[in-house]
């Protein structure tokens, strides 16, 4: 009976921080915030891309050689270009006729006013000589593959094609590790962006009620244990509706990308099928409720918004030392370290979420969900021992009470 009351205050203490939470016009801001980040994103790469657009437009690989090597040499740059994944992978082909001396030309095309030359070859074909800028490595290896491609096809009669390959573009079959692996990785950023993002809510909330009292009015009127679970689950239901919001977003992305990208998605798999997503909730949920109850059990130490960021930062570098190990053992599944990453309570909502697309086996996720529930209920004990402690030191009615109390006695005896 006790237990079913102490249920119903906490749902109680639950609704009022969820609707306190999310019928603001502050939360609908929180909920786009992921909008304003891509944005500021997308702006900074398209001024970094443009920046360096305008540098590697005027840069040229040059080719010092004959009128009648001229129409081979571009036919050969032509062809080895299709072996990159763009054909401005490696600068504009520039081929400049000879003059009397040769070197003295290469070296004056190094400083052109014209272009950016980066690698410059001149001679013949059998010996060629190359000159390059100290950042040119890659780009006179090409040019020497470009001359030894050009001799070939001169000895060989032609650039002629010998063959008529027929490309097939599979979209299913086997899942491939590389996909696996890559799912891996973003499952455990999931979670982890999730947890950094979300976590915190309850710390900020917890700090502006204990600084109007309201904290210690509900100390008043129902247990704190009530008081405690009721915030930790008022702020996983405002997570949770950021989550189902975003998620839902996400899967219908495919649909509005362009062909190219979609088909890059498609090449991430998972090797537990289609109860993935239900297993990156659950793994969610586990580590949001680590992470949640840490910080509201240490929130509940910190009198003012100065202690709560202290108290934050070394949280935050653990989480993010947590993620690293996960990303390890997204990585390198199967290795020790990633067995220890699947084991350490705090990171192995992570890992497991990574293990989940990397191994099809499902009976380790039952033994991990049971690992974590027992730490679960093991963190959220002792915070909430630490929220006891914190909303009793801060001055709540009962513990004036028993103060007044004790003053009474100590008068009485003297």
């Amino acid at each position: 009976m006790n237990i079913a009351r102490m249920l119903r205050q906490a749902l109680t203490v639950a609704r009022r921080d969820f609707t306190a939470t999310v019928m603001t016009p502050t939360f609908l801001l929180f909920l786009l915030s992921p909008l304003l980040m891509i944005g500021f994103g997308l702006v900074g790469s398209l001024t970094a891309s443009s920046a360096a657009g305008s540098g590697e437009a005027r840069q040229r690989v040059v080719v010092i050689a004959a009128p009648k090597e001229a129409a081979e040499i571009t036919t050969a740059d032509q062809a080895l270009r299709k072996l990159f994944p763009t054909p401005k992978a490696r600068p504009a082909l520039h081929v400049e006729g000879q003059g009397y001396d040769l070197a003295a030309q290469a070296r004056a095309l190094l400083d052109s006013k014209q272009f950016d030359a980066t690698a410059v070859l001149y001679g013949s074909l059998e010996r060629p000589q190359i000159l390059r800028r100290p950042s040119g490595w890659s780009d006179a290896n090409y040019l020497a593959q470009l001359a030894e491609y050009t001799l070939r096809v001169q000895r060989s009669g032609g650039a002629r094609a010998l063959s008529q390959p027929e490309i097939v573009i599979v979209t299913s079959g086997q899942a491939s590790g590389g996909g696996r692996s890559q799912t891996a990785f973003f499952a455990t950023l999931g979670i982890f962006f999730l947890t950094l993002m979300l976590s915190g809510q309850a710390v900020g909330a917890m700090a502006e009620e204990r600084s109007n009292k309201v904290i210690e009015v509900l100390a008043a009127a129902v247990p704190l244990e009530s008081v405690f679970f009721g915030k930790l689950l008022g702020a996983f239901g405002s997570a949770m509706l950021f989550v189902c919001f975003w998620g839902t977003l996400f899967a219908n992305l495919p649909r509005f990308l362009p062909t190219s990208i979609a088909d890059g998605l498609s090449d991430l798999s998972v090797a537990v099928g289609p109860i993935f997503p239900l297993l990156f909730v659950v793994y969610f949920t586990m580590a949001y409720m680590l992470q949640s109850a840490v910080f509201l059990g240490v929130g509940s130490l910190a009198g003012t918004q100065r202690e709560i960021q202290m108290l934050s930062l070394p949280i935050t570098i653990f989480q993010f030392a947590m993620f690293g190990l996960a990303s390890y053992a997204a990585g390198n599944p199967g290795t020790w370290i990633a067995l220890a990453a699947e084991i350490f309570p705090f990171s192995s909502p992570l890992a497991m979420a990574a293990h989940a697309a990397n191994s099809p086996a499902l009976w380790p996720h039952a033994l991990a969900l049971a690992w974590q529930a027992l730490w679960v209920a093991i963190t959220v004990t002792v915070a909430a021992r630490l929220f006891r402690r914190g909303v009793l030191n801060s001055g709540s009615p009962k513990r004036s009470k028993r103060r007044a109390e004790r003053r009474t006695i100590d008068t009485a005896v003297s």
